[in-house]
């Protein structure tokens, strides 16, 4: 669930030529490579080193920079570099934890695509780490600074909803290229790819070109469904309803569409347990029909998300005297309770029509990566933390866990522990 607003985005002031901020990039495959092209295009960045395990990601950046960046198939040089500001994270799941410990403990600030962790126990040591080093780090998952999302917080603040009680959400797909079946290059080989600095802390087994370019189809590498998209929900969920984590989860999925050799589901639905209400999550590879997309439900009012705007349909007001519950009575019974409630002889109320919809438009603002330049070069606060990252994370590794065990699982998120029940 990724919101793209039309119109013109505010500019974001560059540097002077003597203060850029100079990145590195680790992973440069589908999501590294359009980061890489969007930062180089952000005013006062500069592209200076890329390091990815596979031969033709580092002809890429080559080439999409007239020779001008550095390459290496070992991250550790970019962390060696005393001229890089930042570096930008965009590898598979299994990888992400350690990266980022490396390079906060290297003194650089992180920009690191979701999820943040590859499972929940890593939350912590990040966290930690980041308030050790001092720098800034940012999770990657755009909605959490959109205005949309801004707005939607705003207008469940003020109440119109009503007493809330239940949020849907879910993002539903029905192609290959939607359940990550993505090409295989012609040359993939382990004479082309690092098969054993890829694996890193993964299992050892013999080279698979399938594992290296669909990574997100094995529990080895990545959460599925449940890291990928859930976790851009659970990020943007949090944000408008200002809660931190879940409670607790059961979780319900299976192979249902993509029977081709993949571990992880292609259809799982969450149901989680919040203080005061409850979230349905789906993802579900298989249709591409969505049914709720995003949906926030209250006693008086219901919020979903337009185009460029946040909507909130009111509820049909109820009828003071519930007829239905009167079939079955004496015409004596029925006058007497009616009466009692000021409408006996024959009164009847007045017919209330439901309040029309109320939209409430938004403009664009700047692109989440834009935020961490912002951040950097004005000394301001994170916009997506490591907490927060943490806990959206945690919230679909929960689902995860549910699923695989078939057991309700809770979260303290005090202890950071899990247990069953």
């Amino acid at each position: 669930m990724l919101f793209k607003l039309a119109g013109p985005k505010p500019e974001l002031k560059g540097a002077g030529p003597n203060d850029q901020i100079a990145l590195g990039f680790i992973g440069v495959g589908i999501r590294g490579s359009y980061l890489m092209d969007v930062f180089r295009k952000t005013p006062g960045v500069r592209a200076v080193m890329v390091a990815d395990c596979y031969d033709g990601h580092l002809d890429w950046a080559k080439e999409a920079t007239g020779g001008k960046i550095e390459v290496t198939k070992d991250y550790h040089d970019i962390l060696a570099r005393q001229d890089i500001d930042a570096v930008v994270i965009a590898t598979p799941d299994h990888w992400h934890a350690r990266m980022v410990l490396d390079s906060l403990a290297a003194g650089k600030h992180v920009y690191v695509e979701k999820p943040l962790t590859y499972t929940i126990e890593e939350g912590k040591q990040i966290i930690d780490a980041v308030k050790k080093s001092g720098k800034l780090l940012m999770v990657g998952s755009q909605n959490k600074t959109s205005t949309l999302t801004a707005k939607a917080r705003e207008v469940v603040k003020s109440g119109i909803l009503g007493k809330l009680n239940q949020c849907r959400l879910s993002d539903n797909r029905n192609s290959p290229e939607g359940a990550w079946v993505y090409p295989i290059p012609e040359d993939a080989s382990p004479e082309t790819i690092d098969w054993k600095r890829w694996l890193g802390p993964a299992p050892k087994i013999p080279f698979d070109a399938k594992r290296v370019f669909r990574w997100r189809c094995w529990w080895e590498y990545s959460g599925g469904v449940a890291t990928d998209l859930w976790v851009h929900n659970f990020t943007t969920f949090h944000e408008v309803m200002d809660v931190k984590a879940p409670l607790s989860a059961v979780a319900q999925g299976g192979i249902y569409r993509f029977d081709d050799g993949r571990t992880c589901p292609d259809l799982l639905t969450g149901v989680y347990e919040y203080p005061n209400f409850l979230l349905e999550i789906t993802a579900n590879l298989g249709s591409s029909r969505r049914a709720t997309g995003f949906l926030v439900c209250g006693s008086e009012a219901s919020l979903s998300f337009g185009r460029n705007s946040v909507l909130v349909t009111f509820e049909p007001p109820p009828s003071p005297i519930a007829w239905y519950g009167l079939n079955g009575w004496t015409e004596a019974a029925k006058e007497k309770y009616l009466a009692s409630i000021g409408y006996g002889g024959g009164k009847r109320p007045a017919a209330q029509r439901t309040k029309p919809p109320q939209e409430f438009p938004v403009e664009r603002g700047l692109e989440h990566h834009e935020y961490f330049i912002k951040s950097l070069r004005e000394n301001l606060p994170s916009m997506e933390t490591a907490e927060e990252g943490h806990y959206a994370a945690g919230a679909a590794h929960l689902g995860n866990l549910a699923y695989r065990k078939k057991r309700r699982i809770r979260w303290n998120i005090e202890t950071n522990k899990v247990s069953e029940g």
